[in-house]
């Protein structure tokens, strides 16, 4: 009886390791398991690396699955100006393990007109901001984009601009209904004193002197920077990079591969345009005017061939001036000086931030403490100092938006002398002002790279990529991004602080890399359109002539 036993138990054992192994040998099939060991053996036997294992670690690898995103994290950091701010990291499954693969973070910036709220209300806008951004991570879009393929950067964008315009939309409606408030009973307005007639009077006879000037076209409507909007921009940078890291290529190789055109073999690096002097409405003189006088340095000149001897140790002082024509003097003295010639070895731009110096209550530019000048005042000045100073080439933001016939007049006037440049960050789908030749745009808040392809894309030639004063302290993708996206410019700002020091750096790497490969093209083969650029009018002009010439 125990002899049976003993040969039945033996005989389920044989019958169940007969059963394991062909399921084994199944499972192998239809994965292919044996003839990729052996396709990786016959590699290693033909190779014979130094590294065995090496090699067969990077085969399969090469053949497993391809990364998912696994969830995100948005935690709360401070950017370069001691401000809070948020990071977002992308964790991703790489060959069965979680893998922290990128984190990323975009600047808050705060529209034109929010920079009335006082230090306090802008503190506590900036909690809340950076609050909602965590927590908009953390929860909703961690689930949203669980599962979905890192190197989807046009997918995952749709994804992240959706939820934004949900929320967007949700904030509006609750705005709207907040404002609808039940009717007040009436308030008689008690009878004006002796002191407030003769007060009246005399802006009524203000305003009339105002009538022979042309009406003040009030400021248009801003809108308020979306709680939370941090989230999108951060989230959709720490995704490219996250894309190019699993692609193994350079983030402006796999930014250049997005823009859907065939993939370059050649690349330039974009000029970087340093600021020299600040002499904005926040400087101790009383000019308010030039709030940045930015170098553009002689074309085909490298990153670190740029003449930045002009600049002091400490970037880009603070300077007190009462006068336009004093810092540009100064400039003009200092070139004189290391031997440079202003208008051949380097050229200028000023960024003249003329929302900033509106006084709407008497419909005039402050242009230094007590110096109040109408557009066409303004327009005026413009014109003298470009008569005087010709290295200046071009003028970003001369006037408010609003002000559109004195844009389209100083362009005009100038013609091909001075380039006018406007800040999109905030208006991008606006239509064109009229006589701008360049654009300036900021990766801030809930701008997707997609958003930043399509908005180059379509001022194709005339973008500046910019910087805001409160950049993150580690993120160099800017660079990048200007880079891999085949722009002319890029504004850093002055030489000094981390952040902005980090960028240079990264478009001197860059430079020396494309260098060594091969592949990089000198910029005078690149005539920038800062200098030789048509208006928005002049190439919409001529894209209908072109239409209209073409057999119907």
């Amino acid at each position: 009886m125990s002899s049976q036993g003993s040969v039945s138990r033996q005989s389920k054992e044989e019958q169940d390791l007969y059963e394991m192994k062909k399921a084994a040998a199944e499972f192998y099939r239809v994965n292919r398991v044996p003839q990729e060991i052996e396709r990786a053996l016959g590699q290693l036997l033909l190779l014979q690396p130094q590294d065995l294992y090496g090699y067969l670690a990077d085969y399969f690898t090469n053949l497993s699955a391809p990364p998912r995103i696994s969830r995100l994290k948005g935690r709360e950091v401070y950017d370069a100006s001691g401000q809070l701010s948020i990071e977002a990291e992308v964790f991703c499954i790489v060959c069965n393990k979680e893998k922290s693969m990128s984190s990323a973070a975009v600047s808050s910036h705060s529209a034109p007109m929010e920079t009335s709220l006082d230090w306090k209300a802008k503190s506590q806008e900036r909690v809340d901001h950076v609050v909602t951004a965590v927590q908009w991570i953390n929860e909703p879009l961690n689930s949203m984009l669980k599962d979905q393929n890192p190197c989807a950067q046009s997918e995952i964008d749709h994804i992240l601009s959706s939820f934004f315009m949900a929320r967007y939309l949700e904030e509006k409606t609750r705005n709207r209904e907040n404002s609808c408030s039940p009717s007040q009973p009436e308030v008689v307005a008690p009878s004006p004193t002796p002191m407030q007639t003769k007060e009246k009077k005399n802006a009524d006879k203000v305003k009339k002197s105002n009538m022979a000037e042309k009406p003040f076209v009030p400021a248009e409507p801003s809108e308020p920077v979306l709680h939370g909007s941090l989230a999108i921009g951060s989230l959709s940078l720490a995704v490219v990079k996250t894309g190019a890291q699993i692609q193994g290529i350079p983030l402006y190789k796999y930014i250049a591969a997005l823009t859907g055109r065939e993939a370059p073999t050649q690349f330039h690096i974009p000029a970087s345009l340093v600021t020299l002097l600040s002499c904005g409405k926040t400087s101790p003189g009383k000019l308010n005017l030039l709030k940045e006088v930015i170098l553009i340095p002689k074309m085909g000149q490298g990153v670190k061939q740029a003449p930045q001897a002009v600049v002091c140790d400490s970037g880009a002082p603070t300077v007190s001036y009462e006068r336009p024509e004093q810092p540009l003097d100064l400039i003009t003295e200092a070139c004189s000086n290391l031997e440079l010639t202003l208008g051949t070895d380097i050229h200028l731009a000023v960024n003249c931030a003329a929302h900033e110096l509106m006084d709407y209550s008497k419909g005039k530019y402050e242009v230094a403490t007590g110096v109040l000048k109408s557009p066409d005042e303004l327009a005026d000045m413009y014109q003298t100092l470009i008569c005087k100073y010709p290295a200046v080439v071009a003028l970003i933001d001369p006037f408010r938006r609003e002000d559109a016939d004195q844009w389209e007049r100083l362009s005009k006037a100038t013609g091909h002398t001075c380039s006018l440049i406007s800040d999109i960050t905030y208006k991008s789908q606006a239509p064109p002002l009229p006589g701008v030749r360049g654009f300036i745009l900021k990766p801030v808040n809930e701008t997707t790279v997609s958003d930043l392809i399509c908005i180059t894309s379509k001022h194709k030639g005339s973008v500046l990529m910019g910087t805001t004063s409160s950049e993150p302290c580690n993120e160099e993708s800017l660079s990048d991004i200007a880079v891999g996206l085949g722009l002319d410019y890029v504004i850093l700002g002055g030489l000094s602080g981390a952040q902005r020091m980090l960028k240079y750096n990264r478009l001197i790497s860059i430079e020396e890399e494309l260098a060594q490969q091969g592949i990089l093209v000198s910029k005078e083969k690149h005539p920038p359109p800062l200098l030789h650029g048509k208006t928005q009018e002049q190439n919409r002009e001529d894209s209908l002539k072109e239409h209209s010439s073409q057999p119907v």
